[in-house]
Parts: C-alpha cells; structure tokens; sequence
C-alpha cells in the first residue's frame, strides 16, 4: 500500500516536473512560433531587453539572456506587429559584420546590449564586450568613439578567465 502512494506520489511529482520546463519553454521568447503578435512576445516572463525600429514601420525586440549575456535572441516583427523572424545574434558570423566607420546604434541593433563595457577615456572610447557560446574565454569587442562610429573591432580574451601565471620569482 506504501509502494503504491509512493510511486503515484513520484509519477505525479515527475509530470509535474515536466510540465514545468515545458511552461519554462514555452515562456522563453525563442520558442514564439512565426505568426505571433508582438503584444503576446512583450507580455511574456521574459520582457524585452531593448527595442529598435526597423525600415518599413517594424520593430526589432531584443531578448539579452543567458549566463554572463552568452545570448541575445532578436525578434523582428512587421508594421502589423507580427513575428516574422527570430535569431540568435552572438555568433561568429554576425561579428565578422561589424566593421570600423559603423555606427554604435547599428551594432546594438545587430548585437543587442554588450555583457560589459568599459571606458578608455584618453583615446574617448568605450569597449563593448560581447559572451557567446562557443569559445570559452574569448570575447568579441568593439570600440566605439565618443562620436559613434565603430573605430574597431575584434576578439579578445575574457578577463574572468584567470589563465596561468608564468610569472617567475
């Protein structure tokens, strides 16, 4: 009798369980299917990360997620406001885009929001840092000018990742 509250007791545990990480997905802005309403994709658990508009009336939503900022999803809605693309942007790829003379703004719109950023005030400048899956402890910078254009742009090593110290004594 035990035995059999028990294993219902884990059967339903375990539905449960999985209900959850399929409630989990189906709240991720990634797993709106084409055809979706904006209005449906802002009211989700995972609100908007920032917003940028696009030619012809539409609107780019940008979704920064991930541990340490390793993805940022970009969805591109219509004039209407219907979902008509998704994409993972922290790629190798859409980085080999990001040239020098390219304005800050359009590298957000690409990108989204960097991971970190930080200042080199004598040559007025800000790093962007961009995390992305793939390469552990490489990151990809882009320097961008107190005027905005992008001055360059490239990988990098990633300072949380404390490599060995040849140093000797």
């Amino acid at each position: 009798m035990v035995s059999n509250r028990v294993s219902r007791g884990a059967a339903t545990a375990g539905l449960g369980f999985v209900a959850a990480l399929a409630g989990c997905a189906a709240l991720a802005p990634a797993s709106a299917p084409l055809g979706t309403p904006i209005a449906e994709v802002r009211s989700g658990s995972f609100g908007p990360t920032g917003e940028y508009p696009l030619p012809g009336g539409g609107t780019r939503l940008e979704f920064a997620q991930g541990s340490f900022g390793r993805q940022t999803w970009m969805m591109d809605f219509d004039a209407k406001g219907i979902l008509t693309s998704k994409e993972q942007v922290l790629t190798e790829t859409n980085f080999a885009r990001i040239v020098p003379g390219m304005p800050g703004a359009e590298v957000r719109m690409r990108l989204g929001r960097p991971a970190h950023v930080f200042l080199v005030q004598r040559q007025h400048l800000q790093v962007w840092n961009y995390r992305f899956f793939g390469q552990d402890c490489v990151w990809f910078q882009v320097s961008v000018s107190d005027a905005g254009p992008v001055t360059e742009a490239g990988m990098g090593t990633d300072p949380a990742c404390d490599g060995p110290n040849d140093a000797r004594e």
